[in-house]
């Protein structure tokens, strides 16, 4: 098993890691070796996968909206 000593984490990381820790009911040193083994799995993002299937859901929307009613929307509540 290899040990990692990780210095110099602000103090409000280390608080945020803490309650994530508590949360998920693991010691804090647990739950920072699942957070790191999650960052470094994780999949590559399809980006023009997603891209496509945005145009096409926004092309067969029947109301299209301008970038000023959606900002009217968003401060109106309606986001």
């Amino acid at each position: 098993m290899i040990t990692l000593t990780i210095k110099g984490i602000s103090k409000a990381a280390h608080r945020e890691l803490k309650k994530r820790a508590a949360t998920h009911g693991r010691s804090l040193n647990t739950e920072a070796i699942a957070v790191l083994e999650a960052s470094v799995r994780s999949t590559p993002v399809d980006v023009e996968g997603v891209l496509r299937r945005a145009r096409a859901a926004r092309a067969a929307m029947k109301f299209m909206a301008t970038d000023a009613e959606i900002s009217r929307f968003k401060r109106e509540g309606r986001a």
